[in-house]
């Protein structure tokens, strides 16, 4: 399942994507990693964890990213403060992307995502070096809501942290109405992929564009923030499957957060226009044991100039739910 763990270097790294470049990084004394592959219906999927240099058997937090968007994608950062803090992370692709296996390449199926975090889940229970009974979910975007889906379903999840998630596609349609010509024009694109994809001529689309433009996500300042996330050396494209456009307006985690019984953090951001804090707040809302927390950041900043603020909210919230025993 896993290969051997990796001689930790000495001295502080750089971030691979411009975003991040100013934040303080860990020793690599302060912990080690560790590839691991595990299999995910129809792909094996790649993940790396991070274990840190003490306590043993720590508590593990199981992570992946948002709408087409790689592990490598800023998710080392904060991985490496969990371990420096005493928590093992496990950061992995969803099959289809990165490293990950799985064709088509690209593809966002809520889904098969939500089963890639029960597989991640499995992987970690089969794993002697951290403690899969104080496992906690984390998650970004469109990964928040996974998780909050995952934790209603499975009660072996001690805690869920949720950043600024998706929670509710009935918004994305209602803003897709506003727009009649995207909205048939999404729809279509859409179709096309589902069923062009059978004779083998799908159809992508962008996961950011320009205002004026036509993607998945277009908000002002979206396209600029996510490209300077990415790594520089790394050969993602900014496209995924037009069904993209099917699918996001039908998932709703929303609907069945009630079922969650473990301590959720929920955090949403005052600016953001891409998943406004009114859906985290609802969610929260509706989670018998929540902590909301709504903080002046848009969508993307959480991840860069945001990024200290919101990790020592999460690391707090570790501390209460799954504390060093």
């Amino acid at each position: 399942m896993s290969d051997p763990v990796s001689d930790p270097p000495s001295g502080r790294r750089k971030p691979k994507n411009r975003s991040q470049q100013s934040l303080r990084r860990p020793t690599r004394e302060s912990y080690s990693t560790r590839t691991i592959h595990f299999e995910s219906g129809d792909a094996s999927c790649v993940g790396t964890l991070y274990l840190p240099a003490r306590p043993d058997n720590p508590p593990i937090v199981v992570m992946a990213h948002g709408l087409g968007l790689w592990q490598s994608f800023g998710l080392p950062a904060i991985a490496e403060r969990f371990a420096e803090a005493g928590y093992a992370a496990f950061v992995f692709d969803f099959r289809y992307h990165g490293d990950s296996g799985g064709e088509p390449r690209g593809l966002v199926s809520p889904t098969a995502q939500c089963a890639d975090y029960e597989a991640a889940i499995e992987a970690m229970v089969a794993t002697d070096d951290v403690d899969s009974n104080r496992l906690v979910l984390w998650g970004f975007s469109l990964s928040g809501g996974h998780v909050l889906s995952v934790a209603a379903a499975n009660f072996r999840v001690a805690g869920v942290i949720a950043t600024v998630p998706f929670v509710d596609g009935r918004s994305e349609l209602k803003r897709l109405i506003r727009a009649p010509k995207t909205l048939v024009k999404s729809v279509a694109s859409g179709v096309r992929d589902r069923l062009g994809r059978r004779v083998g001529f799908g159809r992508e689309v962008r996961i950011v564009d320009d205002p004026d433009g036509f993607g998945v996500i277009t908000e002002p300042g979206a396209k600029r923030a996510v490209f300077d996330l990415v790594d520089r050396e790394s050969n993602w494209q900014n496209t995924v499957p037009a069904r993209v456009f099917l699918d996001l307006p039908r998932y709703r985690p929303i609907a069945s957060v009630d079922e969650i019984r473990c301590p959720t953090l929920a955090i949403g951001g005052r600016d953001d226009r891409i998943v406004p804090a009114a859906g985290p707040e609802a969610a929260a809302d509706a989670i018998a044991s929540s902590t909301y927390i709504e903080l002046p950041t848009d969508h993307l900043s959480v991840l860069a100039d945001d990024f200290d603020t919101v990790v020592d909210h999460q690391l707090a919230f570790l501390r209460s739910t799954v504390a060093h025993r």
